[in-house]
């Protein structure tokens, strides 16, 4: 969980406030929108994605920004909250959604330049719990052990409220989608996030493992999570997959051809036959992997430490690229143009590809 750590330690130095700040009396960052700031795409920024040609980060405090010239100078957008961002992701040019702590799922119909709220923790725990309770009563849960189990849960969820953040988004359409986080904190969405629905059965993480990630490749659906916990969808239920590594995974990569998951000390896996094995692929660096992309150049990892690894071969193989001095990251995404935009503690930046 290195690169969402990122967004836990920022948040840790807002106790220091000017005293004026303080005597204002604390605010609710639910209810706060987030403050336009200059410097908005200077701090701290977890998550990217492509809107369309645009390119969107998402970090702390609510900060939202955008670029349409690959990076090179950055808009603020406008959010309805100041909760801490740690992922971001569009269906189309226009149709976005990001989440983070406080369990917040915001979105946006015009490419990341506004955003409106549509779930968080002091609402979807209720509505959790009560979900769960209509289920075991009419007997959809199955086993009494097993709908006592998911009450449990239900009702954890619902007492620490906006306590547990979600960690990850992905939509398939502008419809259809899925967000998830801690806990095995999980929703799907089949309206557009117009309604969500808890999808905590659906999945095979009886420990209720952290969920980090969750994307499509190499033809197939994942969850990444702690303890090299990995899912797949089959069907409407993510399966535990065993693979060759009991870390942590923070993210997963690829295309049409192979699928890469990447997390703890540089360890990376990848499958090229729909998850059914997976082979462990040497980086050369010890760093956390926090973040991964594909694009014209090839599969791009970068890292906690600040290293940029490159594979042309579908992944098979990486080699780190000569990019001066180092700066930590959480996130990348190929801009075009042999460029990459990289997000992480120091803000955005961008790393031409020779």
């Amino acid at each position: 969980m290195l690169a969402r750590c990122f967004a836990l330690a920022a948040a840790a130095l807002a106790v220091a406030l000017p005293c004026a700040a303080v005597a204002a009396g604390p605010r609710d960052v639910l209810d706060t929108p987030s403050e336009t700031s200059a410097l908005a795409s200077r701090g701290l920024l977890n998550g990217l994605a492509h809107a369309g040609e645009r390119v969107v980060a998402v970090g702390q405090r609510g900060h939202i920004v955008y670029s349409d010239d690959a990076g090179r100078s950055w808009v603020q957008a406008r959010v309805p909250v100041s909760s801490d961002l740690v992922a971001v992701a569009f269906a189309t040019p226009l149709q976005g959604w990001a989440v983070g702590h406080d369990g917040v799922v915001l979105h946006s119909a015009d490419g990341g330049a506004s955003w409106v709220r549509q779930l968080d923790g002091r609402s979807s725990g209720a509505a959790l719990l009560a979900y769960y309770q209509a289920q075991a009563a009419s007997g959809a849960l199955g086993a009494p052990e097993r709908a006592a189990k998911l009450l449990q849960d239900a009702k954890r969820f619902a007492e620490e409220g906006a306590g547990n953040p979600l960690l990850d988004v992905w939509f398939a359409n502008e419809r259809e989608g899925f967000v998830v986080g801690a806990f095995n904190l999980i929703f799907h969405t089949s309206d557009g996030g117009t309604t969500w629905q808890p999808w905590l059965e659906h999945t095979d993480n009886p420990k209720a493992l952290n969920l980090y990630a969750i994307r499509p490749a190499g033809g197939a659906l994942y969850i990444a999570g702690e303890q090299g916990l990995l899912l797949k969808l089959e069907g409407e239920r993510f399966r535990a997959l065993d693979i060759p590594y009991k870390g942590s995974l923070f993210g997963i990569t690829g295309d049409a051809r192979s699928a890469i998951v990447f997390g703890l000390r540089g360890n990376a896996l990848r499958s090229t036959d729909g998850g059914a094995t997976w082979q462990s692929v040497a980086t050369g660096v010890q760093a956390g992997l926090t973040g991964g992309a594909v694009g014209a150049a090839g599969v791009v990892l970068v890292s906690q430490a600040g290293d940029v690894l490159l594979s042309r071969d579908d992944g098979a193989t990486f080699a780190r690229l000569k990019t001066g001095r180092p700066v930590p990251a959480a996130a990348v995404v190929d801009a075009g143009a042999h460029t990459l935009v990289i997000a992480g503690p120091l803000g955005v930046h961008t790393l031409a590809l020779n």
